[in-house]
């Protein structure tokens, strides 16, 4: 059958030369339902219905975009109206952003892979028309996700191994593998997955320790450990064994008047958000860098909370706290040792997974952070 309008080859050219062939390979349309939300990387989102617009359905499907397919961890269906007022928890990622994760993770002719969170089993099937179905594992804690996703990849000619399962601690009775691909925010990487890695292998995933929106990291496993860099900012759902749940600010709210003008904070850049991570371990930052005047810290183990409003015409800013942590206090003096470290770029940080747990450095795997307890 043949079909007028966009296909495969409009997404073969947001994928590098090693990867164009099989963009075109791989149909995008097995792998979207006929109602979802489309997320243009740029735009509004906005709903698509096959059966109402098939065209429409087609553009969105074969655009740059990221298809939500699941709120609510499927509790609640997914409607033109709960696509924006539920939970995002399971979409089909823009196809530039797939791209550039499979550029990172770099599989070759050979190479075993493991991927964690099948999703709609669009990228599992990507990795399957580079390698072979057999040479594929992916797994997804969501057993309606992963039996849709299992529909998906036969109807599109695939069967890569999929196992149903926490991700987080991957599947070792597939190891070792070559490569780790990721498709879900991290908040701490799995030691499971370095184990399951062999020596020189790589991992790559979405590193959001803090935030919704984090790094691209790729670490490379040698003995006992996997140590790397950053490559670029991304944003992705958070790891369900990892979610964050933000309980009500406990206590009465505390006012005061910022040390430190809000923006220059808010407006710090990546690098300041990578040494959050160790200066403030286990705090989320939200709203942040969107605007000027944007930004809230909140700690889910304290139930503590923090915010300022925009800094008025003589550069003066009110800050509400509530619970037993100054948050705020905390996060302007994590800014000012940040300033006097030289305001350290995203580029200079790395990090280490070790049996002991994740680490950050700075400028080499030997110079690790010091930072308090999270909690």
């Amino acid at each position: 059958m043949t079909h007028d309008g966009p296909g495969p080859e409009e997404l073969s050219a947001v994928a590098g030369p090693e990867w164009a062939d099989v963009f075109r390979a791989v149909p995008r349309e097995h792998f979207i339902p006929d109602r979802a939300n489309v997320s243009p990387l740029t735009g509004a989102p906005r709903w698509i219905d096959r059966a109402a617009d098939p065209e429409g359905w087609r553009a969105a499907v074969y655009s740059d975009s990221t298809i939500l397919t699941q709120v609510d961890d499927g509790t609640t269906d997914l409607t033109e109206e709960t696509a924006t007022t539920g939970v995002p928890s399971s979409s089909s990622t823009a196809p530039s952003v797939v791209a550039g994760f499979l550029d990172l993770l770099g599989p070759r002719p050979g190479d075993r892979v493991l991927e964690i969170g099948t999703g709609t089993g669009w990228t599992a099937a990507l990795l399957s028309a580079r390698l072979g179905s057999a040479a594929v594992t992916t797994v997804e804690v969501d057993d309606r996700v992963a039996e849709q996703a299992a529909d998906n990849l036969s109807r599109a000619g695939f069967a890569p191994t999929l196992v149903v399962g926490d991700g987080a601690l991957g599947h070792p009775d597939g190891a070792p593998y070559d490569r780790v691909h990721v498709t879900c925010g991290i908040r701490r990487v799995p030691y499971a997955w370095v184990e399951q890695t062999r020596l020189g292998g790589v991992i790559a995933l979405p590193w959001l320790p803090n935030s919704v929106r984090g790094h691209r990291l790729v670490l490379t496993v040698s003995d006992g450990q996997a140590i790397g860099r950053f490559h670029g900012d991304t944003t992705f759902m958070v790891l369900r064994a990892q979610r964050t749940g933000y309980p009500p600010p406990s206590g009465e709210p505390r006012g005061s008047s910022a040390r430190v003008e809000p923006e220059r904070i808010f407006q710090a850049g990546p690098g300041f958000v990578v040494a959050l991570s160790v200066l403030l371990p286990g705090v989320m930052l939200t709203n942040w860098g969107l605007g000027p005047d944007s930004g809230t810290l909140r700690d889910p183990a304290s139930a503590s909370y923090a915010s300022a409003s925009g800094s008025g015409t003589d550069g003066t800013a009110e800050v509400t706290q509530f619970g037993p942590r100054d948050l705020w206090t905390e996060l302007e003096d994590a800014y000012l040792a940040w300033v006097e470290s030289g305001s350290p770029g995203v580029e200079r940080f790395g990090v280490t997974v070790d049996a002991e747990g994740q680490h950050v450095w700075m400028d080499s795997p030997e110079n690790r952070i010091a930072g308090r307890t999270a909690g």
